[in-house]
């Protein structure tokens, strides 16, 4: 599913304007990119949450030069689903039929 799919189903469902509904996501989103920048996670409850985790320094291998580099600690943007969120879907038949279907090929 797309961004443009999940906005014309919220437009759908509410009875807003596309436009507007477009409006609100690309504001959630950049709020969520700004905050997370900063140093803040953000926590939606019944829906997950987006945090940043920390990588510790190591050292890794460019192969084809053969050489040793060294990647400084960092961290990366990650989100960890609610506990409701991720039982939805365990208990879900569509999501089940398909991984079990995609298995069997």
């Amino acid at each position: 599913m797309t961004k443009a799919e999940v906005i014309a189903q919220i437009a759908e469902k509410t009875g807003i304007e596309k436009g507007d509904v477009q409006k609100a996501v690309e504001s959630f989103f950049q709020v969520v990119k700004t905050s997370m920048s900063k140093g803040e996670n953000i926590y939606i409850r019944g829906f997950g949450s987006f945090v940043n985790k920390k990588r510790a320094k190591k050292v890794a291998r460019n192969i084809s030069k053969n050489t040793a580099i060294i990647i400084d600690e960092h961290y990366i943007p990650s989100f960890k689903p609610a506990k409701v969120f991720v039982s939805k879907i365990k208990s879900s038949d569509k999501v089940v039929k398909a991984n079990t279907a995609s298995v069997k090929k």
